[in-house]
């Protein structure tokens, strides 16, 4: 009876759409929901990591290079074979990082932009902004990918699928693209690749409707066990291991 009535209401509000008074709320009250799961994620998840420095209060964007050597020296990543892609390069900061410390000569680095800045507007930031030229690798062992996920990735995974399909390579995926949009499809197409040891690491993590966002569907929609080992700037910048 109580089923009935719960259908019946659903369906009378499809032909009186009432709920439409509070539309204008929608995107605060989706906020909400998410900030709220990231609180309670937090706190679930705040103690028995490698690094953590939560809570702090202020943040010092530098720390994630001190988040990237303890990921580093933890999984013993400067000699093993990785295969390492970046999402959201800009002036190639974090790629180059990655790509002096690891010394093995048949380890893979891609990087993959627009470099036309943000193909949409984020927080603060208008599209187009953070605009980059795109970088000199200076190493056989990298290259950059120019243009949209939705149009580079794919073509990206078929042309190199025996070798990022390798299991005796370490993936470390850097997720820096800001956007709820770029990370969910990226998280999307890496799926079926992702093995036990995998390395993915956030860089806006604690952005709600973003990078926290495609990080929470993610999981839930693919069953994906994500472990959090490392963080700083209270989650902004956060580490995981696939298990």
């Amino acid at each position: 009876m109580i089923l009935r009535i719960k259908k019946f209401l659903k369906d009378l509000l499809l032909f009186i759409p009432a709920t439409l008074i509070i539309a204008p709320l929608n995107k605060l009250m989706l906020f909400l929901v998410f900030y709220n799961r990231m609180i309670l994620w937090i706190y679930k998840n705040k103690n028995g990591l490698l690094l953590c420095d939560f809570y702090t209060p202020f943040r010092d964007y530098e720390k994630r290079y001190h988040l990237y050597q303890t990921v580093l020296d933890h999984h013993q990543l400067s000699t093993k074979k990785i295969t390492y892609l970046e999402f959201g390069v800009a002036s190639g900061s974090s790629f180059n990082w990655w790509l002096k410390q690891n010394n093995n000569t048949e380890s893979l680095f891609r990087g993959f932009d627009t470099f036309e800045g943000l193909p949409e507007n984020w927080g603060g930031y208008a599209k187009g902004a953070m605009a980059h030229g795109v970088p000199v690798a200076g190493d056989q062992r990298a290259a950059y990918v120019k243009g949209l996920f939705q149009e580079t990735v794919n073509q990206f995974l078929t042309n190199n699928h025996p070798h990022i399909s390798d299991s005796s390579y370490t993936r470390v995926i850097h997720l820096d693209a800001d956007l709820y949009s770029s990370t969910a499809f990226v998280l999307s197409q890496l799926y079926p690749y992702l093995k036990k040891g995998d390395l993915i690491l956030f860089d806006e993590f604690n952005v709600p409707l973003h990078e926290f966002r495609a990080y929470d569907e993610f999981t839930r929609n693919f069953y994906v066990q994500l472990k959090p080992i490392a963080a700083v700037n209270n989650f902004y910048q956060t580490a995981f291991e696939v298990v």
